[in-house]
């Protein structure tokens, strides 16, 4: 019997790391558009969980919203590359960080509690520039 609490505990740490960690959904989606997640293409249907490394690309009639953990809201606009590549956020402290690239395209975003807790804590790169968000909302737009 002893390997039932071990199994459970094994479960428990696996879920709770950060690399199986929910980040975000998909609220809306419309148009052409994939979630690539490493090698795989997923359609994004509304409720579809998003990983840190996660990369939103549209087609010219695609279009995204999303909302992460931190109520941080996304607006991915046509013709965009938008990837994730860091996040961490601790609920119980209403902490952590966020850095975004946007590749192409556009991205409108309400701030969340991540880049009100602190300075520098949520970052928009885009191929010229590196944003630092300080709880706002802002529209960034790289041309093709």
């Amino acid at each position: 019997m002893p390997r039932i609490p071990i199994a459970l505990g094994l479960i428990a740490f696996f879920a709770a790391s950060p690399a199986f960690a929910e980040i975000a959904r998909i609220k809306t989606a419309s148009g052409a558009g994939v979630v690539q997640r490493g090698a795989q293409k997923l359609k994004p249907v509304p409720g579809l969980t998003l990983d840190a490394g996660d990369t939103l690309v549209t087609g010219k009639d695609g279009r995204m919203a999303v909302t992460f953990i931190d109520n941080t809201r996304f607006a991915v606009g046509p013709n965009s590359n938008v990837s994730v590549s860091e996040f961490q956020y601790d609920r119980m402290r209403q902490k952590g960080s966020m850095v975004t690239e946007v590749n192409r395209g556009s991205l409108a975003v309400v701030s969340g509690k991540i880049a009100k807790s602190g300075r520098d804590s949520m970052k928009v790169r885009t191929p010229n520039t590196l944003l630092g968000v300080r709880g706002t909302k802002f529209i960034v737009e790289v041309p093709q």
